[in-house]
């Protein structure tokens, strides 16, 4: 029986392209030589989770403890927490410790005193490194400071010194190959002193996990790191096709929206799909314009599922330029508001992917079917 056409925004993905997707960047960590471990906090599916194997994945990144529950439950036995350990949730850390292989992150010493008193089983404890981006972790000059947490880690009962972590997140406010390896190259020169430090302190090994998509796309020499940990580039978006980082054709992921009315005298098409479906997220076109999302050039689904349904590509003239709680106006070229009806579906490629899935309890791929997804309780 043909699938129905979603009656609200819905995300619609490309499981062809999504598939495609991961081997590329399954093989970039391959010639890395290089654990490929990706985030999950993109699709945050069992579903898509389960593509993942299919090119030897058997360790993953989450975002949060619950999020690690979801795919512990799914039988991933390899999970690292990448986001600064909450002592709120000792509990549930000793819980899931008992499971699976756990890694956690910290960045001070009292929640590695907390961690080494409550835990019963060995957790790979990581340290959180700021190498340039400003938002987490300890700064990659506090050489001293870094060096008596990893040693208070290594000395612990139940807990094990990974080694050092870190998001180049300013990847995302800059465009173009030359800016990813520039990016990674200043990573790389922040961290080796640190890990040089730690090993001559004693330390027996000290793991160096790095995660951007930009970089991941990009940068062709990763250098001596361990593990690569992207999670955006399974969809990837607007914002990273802006920096370079992939082109129209990997733009895996695209929102149903249902049109809700037509302004043929302003050009505008008015969207059942607002900021609580999209987000606020945005990127500024080569227009000069700032856009929430582009629709589709494909045509608008119109009657029922399509025979031959596609994501198509996106269509720069076309922008999502406004968005409240559940509107969004899509401005188009003058007298194209006559391609759609009221009833339409149309696919609008998000600005960012990864807050666009979010609100959302499941995905539909391009036949239709449905493929369920992790939300916080």
């Amino acid at each position: 029986m043909a699938a129905s056409l979603p009656q609200t925004p819905t995300p619609i993905l490309d499981a062809q392209r999504v598939q495609r997707n991961i081997a590329f960047m399954a093989a970039r960590a391959e010639r890395a030589g290089a654990l490929f471990r990706p985030h999950f906090k993109t699709h945050q599916s069992a579903a898509v989770g389960e593509w993942f194997r299919d090119h030897g994945v058997r360790a993953i990144t989450v975002s949060s403890l619950q999020m690690a529950e979801y795919f512990a439950a799914h039988g991933w036995r390899d999970i690292t927490v990448a986001f600064p350990f909450n002592p709120l949730e000792l509990a549930r850390a000793t819980t899931l410790a008992a499971q699976v292989e756990l890694g956690l992150l910290v960045q001070s010493g009292e929640v590695v005193q907390e961690l080494d008193r409550a835990l019963q089983h060995p957790v790979q404890i990581w340290i959180k490194i700021d190498a340039g981006y400003g938002r987490a972790g300890i700064r990659w000059d506090r050489i001293e400071r870094v060096t008596e947490l990893a040693l208070q880690i290594a000395g612990g009962k139940h807990i094990h010194f990974a080694g050092l972590l870190v998001h180049s997140g300013h990847s995302y406010h800059q465009s173009g190959v030359a800016a990813a390896q520039r990016i990674h190259a200043q990573c790389l020169e922040r961290l080796l002193p640190l890990q040089c430090a730690l090993l001559d302190a004693g330390l027996e090994e000290c793991r160096l996990s790095v995660g951007d998509t930009p970089c991941c796309s990009m940068v062709e020499d990763f250098g001596p790191v361990d593990e690569l940990r992207p999670g955006n580039f399974v969809f990837y978006d607007l914002q990273q096709r802006a920096l370079g980082a992939c082109g129209d054709a990997d733009l895996a992921l695209a929102l149903a929206c249902p049109v809700v009315g037509l302004d043929s005298e302003r050009g505008r098409l008015l969207l059942y799909g607002g900021s609580v479906h999209l987000s606020r997220d945005r990127v500024a076109l080569p227009s000069g314009a700032q856009a929430h999302g582009l629709l589709s050039a494909a045509p608008p689904w119109r009657g029922g599922w399509p025979a031959t349904a596609e994501l198509g590509v996106p269509w720069n003239s076309a922008v999502l330029t406004s968005l409240s709680q559940e509107h969004g106006l899509v401005e188009l070229p003058p007298g194209e508001v006559r391609r759609y009806r009221e009833g339409d579906l149309v696919l609008v490629f998000p600005a960012h992917s990864c807050l666009s899935c979010d609100p959302h309890s499941h995905y539909l791929d391009l036949d239709g079917a449905r493929h369920g997804r992790f939300r916080l309780a």
